[in-house]
């Protein structure tokens, strides 16, 4: 027995070398059809689908017209689907006079920008490189199996993939010396990005500055380079703040009282913000002592907890004596 799935029933491979075989409800939309069986087959994690030329038997379907309508529906599916299990799919040609058809159509996408996508996922040779971050990505391979009438044909088919492929391929190298403090954080938003886009990401530690390379598909490329430059910009206005931080703790010190009756200073960008709402003529700001929440009356100094207990606060310039 089949299992239903709208328009479309799954059984088992019988002696077929495959796992299941997908029998279609006759209809006149080719292009929807393959579109429904690449999503059905991504979403059951199937590796591979094979299709024959549909419609083109007892539906009496232009062979021309199935080949473009089956070529888009991959195109669509490649370009707006996050592929992550189905990784081949073929279309296998019994008749020979039809391969001229199929052949003409992938021809005539050859300066088509949406065709581009769906070949760039496959690649002739893959060099998978060693990224001295642990940033190292399995590079999923998508073998294209070219049938024709002759050698000839056979070649410039291959030809044009390859040129498709490197037309759309992308690379940008973004240095900066920022990059050396990248930690676990940035790393592991690297890797997730790396994951989540069509990239490769490289952190190049080896010469000064260091470097990140991202390569891909174009768009993720010019996406995933944007993150990065956030990363570093955050990097930065982190270190100017905690460097500011550090020019007003020389100036200024805010305090609290300790357990012993001595007062403690705060920590330096606490007191970096004290000391600007001050400026500011704030008259409150809320901070943290000993992991509770106070509410600091700035013009009073005194600090009052969740619960009503009130706390005096210093703040001590340090131009006026040694501390």
């Amino acid at each position: 027995a089949g299992l239903s799935e709208n328009s479309m029933v799954f059984t088992q491979g019988g002696k077929l070398q495959c796992k299941k075989i997908v029998h279609l409800i006759s209809g006149n939309n080719v292009k929807s059809q393959v579109f429904a069986v690449l999503e059905k087959c991504e979403q059951r994690k199937y590796k591979s689908v094979s299709f024959p030329a549909i419609g083109t038997g007892q539906a009496a379907q232009s062979p021309a017209k199935v080949a473009d309508e089956m070529l888009d529906a991959i195109v669509e599916f490649a370009t707006e689907t996050s592929v992550q299990h189905l990784k081949k799919i073929k279309i296998i040609i019994f008749q020979t006079n039809m391969l001229k058809d199929f052949y003409e159509s992938m021809k005539r996408r050859e300066s088509s920008d949406s065709s581009i996508k769906v070949f760039s996922r496959g690649k002739t040779q893959v060099i998978e490189k060693k990224n001295p971050a642990g940033l190292e990505k399995k590079v999923d391979l998508a073998t294209f199996q070219i049938c024709g009438e002759s050698k000839k044909n056979v070649d410039a088919t291959e030809s044009w993939i390859k040129n498709l492929i490197l037309k759309e391929q992308f690379e940008n190298i973004i240095s900066d010396e920022l990059i050396e403090n990248f930690d676990e954080r940035q790393i592991d938003a690297l890797a997730d990005l790396q994951r989540t886009k069509h990239v490769t990401i490289q952190l190049e530690k080896k010469h000064s500055p260091y470097h990140i390379k991202i390569s891909g598909i174009s768009r993720d490329v010019c996406f995933v380079s944007v993150e990065v430059q956030k990363m570093i910009q955050k990097i930065k206005d982190t270190e100017e703040e905690q460097s500011k931080a550090e020019l007003v703790y020389n100036l200024v010190e805010w305090r609290y009282p300790g357990s012993n009756g001595s007062f403690v200073a705060f920590d330096k960008l606490t007191n970096m913000q004290l000391e600007d709402a001050k400026i500011a003529k704030k008259t409150h700001l809320t901070v943290k002592i000993n992991k509770n929440n106070y509410k600091v009356d700035l013009n009073n100094l005194q600090a009052i907890d969740n619960r009503g207990k009130t706390i005096n606060i210093q703040r001590v310039p340090k131009n006026q004596g040694k501390l």
